[in-house]
Order: C-alpha cells, then structure tokens, then sequence
C-alpha cells in the first residue's frame, strides 16, 4: 500500500515545488536580466572626452578624443595608408573629429536658397544665432534667443527657407567661402526650417435652406485638385541640440533617420587602414515637438515671422526615440494624404495627438490619465465579458426591457454613424469600442427574444419585414417587466419627440451641414447625446416596481459605471467631438441612481431571489464549504454502517 502511495506523493511534491512554468519566475528572470546589462553598459561605457597627447611633429600638447578604439585621432590621421590598404569610400567605423566635452562657436543664418552666400554679406536681420564657446557634453549649458525677420519673397510664394549652420572651434574662420577656413577646425550644412505638409481637407458646410443649386453651381466652377494639396508650413519654436555622446558608430549600421545628422569630414581623411573615417559634432535641428495645429501656412499675405531658439545638449537615446519617431510619423502622413493604407489606420496623425496630449495636459493629470488608459482597457474587457456571461446564463425576461436593447442598438448605430462622419476629429480607439458595443447589444436581442424574418403584409412598402417574438409563454412577473417597459417608454416618447423636433428646427435654421445626410445624424447623435439617458430610464422605472435589482447584470453595470468616470478624465484628454465629450457626464447621473436602487432594493445573497438567480451571485467560497460539509455527513454516514460503529445506538423494536 505504501508503495502505491509514493507516485501521487511525488507528484504533490513536484506541484507544491512549483514544477511547469511560471510567469513570475520569467517575469523576475527578464527584469534581472535587462536591469544587469543596463548596470554593465552603464560602468564599461566609454566617452571620448578630450586627453592630452603629444604630437608627434611639433612636439605640442594637444587634446584629442579619448577612447577612439583602433581609429587614431584625427591630428594623428597618417598621410600615407597601409601598405596594401584601399581607401573605402563609405568610412565603415567612423569616430568624433573633436573631444566629447569641447567648446564650440555657432552662427545661424536664414536664407531662401540652399548655397550660402559669405556671412559678412547676410543681411542683419537673418543672422538670427551667434553663440561663443557653447560648450559640448555640458547640459546645463542652454542658450535661448528671440527675434523676427522678414520673410523673403521666395519663401512667400511656396519656397523652402534655409537655415546655414556654421560650426567650429572657438576662435576658428567658420565660414567656408573665406580665405584661411580650416575643415578641422569648422563646418558648415544646411537644413530646412520649412516643412512641406499636405493640408488637411475642411468639409465644406452650408445653410441647407439657402439656395442650394446656386450653391452647387459654384462649386462645380471650382474642381477639387487631384491629390493631396501641398503647402508650406513654418514653426516659430527651433530647438537646435548637440548630441555629442555617439562615440565611435558604425556608419553602415545607421538608420536613414539617424544617419542624416552626421556629418563626414569633409576632405574624406581615413585612418591607415583606408576604412575607417571621423565626424562632425552631431547637431539635431528637432521638430518632434512641432506640432501641425501650431504651424504658420505660408504665403504671400505672411510679411513677418517670429523665432525663438533654445540651443543645448541632448543624449544619444533621446536623439535616437525622437528622431525615429519623426521620420516614421512624416511617412506615415505621406503615405496616407496619398491614399495609401497604414497597417493600424488611421490617417498618421495619432502620434501627433499624442504629443499633443504632452504638451498640453497637466503633467500631474497626464500620469493620472496613463493610469486609468489601462483600467479603463481592463474594465472594458470585464464589462463585455460580464455582461455576455450574464445574458447567457439568464433563463427569463424578468427586468429586462426589450425596448430598451433595441433603442440602444438604434442609438450606439447612430452615434458609430456620426463618428466615422467626423472620423478626422476621433480617435480609432473610440470607434473600436463603439463597434463592440453594437455587436453585443445585437447579440442580447436574439438572447431574449426570437429575431425573425417574414414577409410583409400586403399594402407595405417593403417586401419582408423584422418580426421579434417571445421564446416561451411568458410568467406573471415576465408579463409585469413587459407593462411597466411600455409603460416607460411611453413617457420618454411623450418627452423625447418634442425634444427631437425642436432640436431638429433649430439646427436646420441655425447651423450649417456638410449634406442632408450629415444633417440627419447630426440631429439624430444631437439627440442622443443630450436625451440619450431618457432610453435608461425604463431599466430604472421596471427596477422601481419590481422593487428589485436581482435581474440587473450586477457586475456588469458596475465596470460600465466605473468606466464612466475614466470616461469623465479622457473628456479632458482625448481628442473626440464635442458632444460625445459632453455625454460622458450624462452616464453619471444614471449611475448615482442606480447605486441608490442597490441600496434600497438590496439583495438577499442567503437565498435564491424570486427570479431564480441567487446561485449565481452567491459567493463561491460559501457554496464550496457548504457542500464540503454535506459531503463529509454523508461519508461518516456510510463509513459508521459499514463498519457497524453505530450498532450500539440502534433502538429496540417493541
């Protein structure tokens, strides 16, 4: 017996132990793991911060980039290659030409043309930087200037506006087109402080009572261009950062983003071995934080710009992130003003909602609104799954108001219908949601009762028509929910026609629509939004003579309801129209009356409740140890008669 007994021991054992896998165990093994080599990265990094060396031709002590691997420096470069070496004309490794922590003099002009003309010959007005001795590595070193230039001609009719940047080290010619410039100890690039953006198409809208075919007429004078239309744009905030902790790169690793910024020296020296060469101090003209809605559109009718440049120190990974992100977010918009799809949707501009949620939002309500982004995708997903679990273990139609489920269907449509018709103004995180929501108020309909279709009677306009029948003879209390829904909803059609007609009025008179179909669902949302919470109202009058909330899907109702709160919060943060915003505080008031219709009708969980429900909403544990102890009863029970242990408590037949 003992040795039948060892296989289950050891298998106890082993799950005891923790034997199979284990998500945590990964989850501490990742966190060590990535936390380690951030820990051995960080203490064997090396930085090429200058070291004094010799040199060996004029015997002068000079400061060179330290830690430069099997690159020389580039005072050190030879002036012959290797014996057999070949010069590569891509450098494969490429190092700092200059120390990590040197000082350095800028000047920044503006132009409308690509060639620099001779600093000494730029007018004033478009010198808009001149800085000494800022120095590199050092990031409380931050320089910020103001002006205003005129706009040249050029740049007015659609032309890119240049900025020259012109680097050296301090007390060096910067310029190139002067006598005695030195390419080790200056450099020059231009880059563009315009930005060519496609604009975003507007709806046109008009009074739909004014004369429409004259309106139709002029626009058919005026065809739509084929294609995105294309315009320059301008922002009057330049940062302008030096990323000088690169060390040594491998220049054919680099991504096209990153590669852009660096800059070869330009006589193209390499080392002995002809493969490997030296770059310029890396110097990031950042846009990531210019944002489309805070861009100037260019044209003739701009005389005058303001500028203001913040000049400082960045680190490598923050360089890295932002100017990834840029180049994939400009692609992304290219691609899609073109007409090209994106594998998310969208229409590219989602990473710039998102900086601007950065930008605008209160740091503190911004870590707030993280938080709850991710409750509120939690409570989403337990709310469809509560509700779905509730409908499909519901055997009645006890509480449940039909009508209610077919006005909800009717209303989330509508509102699916307005947000795809303003879809340039919604995120696609608020249509997803709003796509389940109809799939599952559908499914509810055919949970409690039979959707069929039959043909018309005669004299209809249509041929079939939608017939909604009852699955079974319905009960006393079934037949109860069904007078008190049509009780209810006679008073909200008594109250929610007028509204709708009058809404209907006075928007058609006083505001404009893209169309007549714009019109209806602008009207029809309208009204949804601000009397949408009539349409609760039945749930809450059956609740009320019902004198109960047994019925209700409890679990449900309580992640939708905490919902409505993050809801509140995104109102402030989330890009969506204004009336949807304004109908995430509708919900509360639902909310504050249902949690008193709990209070007052609070269920019994001790019992099963009159509608048949109460096993599933008793607690699990108490039902678990419940039937521990009728089971162990009737074990002793039979154990006591087959062992006969309870002979002596028989009593005697007389």
């Amino acid at each position: 017996m003992a040795e039948r007994a060892a296989p289950p021991q050891r298998r106890e054992g082993q799950e005891e132990g923790g034997g199979g896998f284990n998500y945590g165990t990964l989850l501490i093994g990742g966190t060590v793991y990535f936390a380690v080599n951030l820990a051995l990265n960080y203490m064997n990094r090396k930085d090429q911060t200058g070291v004094p060396a010799t040199n060996p031709e004029t015997g002068e002590i000079i400061r060179v980039p330290g830690n430069t691997a099997e690159i020389p420096a580039f005072e050190f470069r030879p002036k012959e290659l290797d014996e057999g070496a070949t010069i590569s004309r891509i450098p494969k490794k490429i190092a700092p030409i200059w120390p990590q922590d040197s000082y350095v003099d800028i000047v920044v002009t503006l132009s409308p043309s690509f060639n620099p003309v001779p600093i000494n010959q730029v007018p004033e007005e478009y010198v808009v930087l001149q800085e000494k001795e800022f120095q590199l590595n050092n990031y409380s070193d931050k320089r910020v200037v103001e002006t205003t230039f005129p706009v040249p001609q050029a740049v007015q009719n659609n032309g890119t506006l240049w900025g020259h940047f012109y680097v050296g080290l301090p007390g060096s010619n910067l310029d190139p087109r002067q006598p005695g410039f030195d390419p080790a100890k200056a450099y020059h690039f231009a880059w563009p402080l315009t930005q060519y953006l496609p604009k975003k198409k507007v709806a046109k809208t008009r009074n739909l009572l004014e004369n429409a075919p004259e309106a139709a007429s002029e626009e058919t004078e005026e065809p739509e261009p084929v294609g995105p239309t294309i315009a320059s744009y301008y922002h009057p905030n330049a940062s302008f950062s030096f990323v000088p902790d690169h060390g040594v790169k491998d220049f054919a690793s680099l991504t096209p983003p990153i590669r852009q910024y660096f800059h070869l020296e330009a006589t193209g020296a390499r080392d002995g071995s002809g493969q490997h060469g030296w770059y310029y101090p890396v110097l990031f003209v950042n846009t990531f934080w210019q944002l489309t809605n805070h861009m100037t559109v260019l044209n003739e009718t701009v005389k005058e710009l303001p500028l203001r440049i913040d000049l400082k120190n960045l680190v490598s990974w923050q360089f890295q992130i932002m100017a990834t992100m840029e180049a994939n977010a400009k692609e992304a918009a290219r691609q899609a003003a073109f007409g090209g799809s994106l594998p998310g949707g969208g229409d590219g501009t989602e990473i710039e909602m998102i900086k601007e949620i950065f930008i605008d939002t209160n740091p503190i309500l911004l870590g707030i609104t993280i938080v709850v982004s991710i409750a509120h995708m939690i409570l989403e997903t337990l709310a469809f799954g509560s509700d779905i679990a509730h409908y499909r273990k519901k055997k009645d139609n006890v509480g449940i108001s039909v009508r209610s489920i077919l006005a909800n269907v009717f209303m989330q449509s509508v509102i699916f219908l307005y947000l795809l018709d303003n879809s340039q103004n919604t995120s696609w995180m608020i249509l997803g949601t709003q796509v389940v929501g109809i799939l599952i108020e559908f499914w509810k309909i055919t949970t409690v009762v039979n959707v069929r279709v039959v043909p018309s009677a005669p004299g209809s306009w249509l041929p079939y028509a939608v017939v909604f029948e009852d699955k079974q003879q319905l009960t006393e209390t079934e037949e109860k929910t069904k007078e008190y829904d049509e009780i209810a909803f006679k008073y909200v059609y008594i109250a929610a026609v007028p509204l709708l007609i009058a809404y209907g009025i006075y928007s058609l008179v006083y505001d404009s629509h893209k169309s007549w179909y714009s019109y209806i669902i602008t009207t029809l949302v309208g009204s949804v939004y601000a009397y949408g919470f009539l349409m609760m109202v039945p749930s809450l009058y059956i609740n009320y003579r019902l004198k109960s909330v047994a019925h209700m899907p409890a679990k449900a109702m309580m992640y939708k309801f905490l919902n409505t709160f993050i809801d509140d919060l995104f109102a402030f943060t989330i890009k969506m129209p204004f009336l949807h915003r304004l109908s995430t505080f509708r919900d509360d008031i639902i909310f504050f009356i249902y949690i008193y219709q709990r209070w007052a009708y609070r269920v019994d969980y001790s019992r099963v409740n009159e509608f048949g429900q109460g096993g599933d909403d008793e607690p699990t544990e108490k039902k678990e140890t419940e039937a521990k102890e009728v089971t162990a009863e009737k074990a002793k029970q039979v154990e006591a008669k087959a062992t006969g242990a309870d002979t002596g408590k028989a009593t005697k037949r007389k």
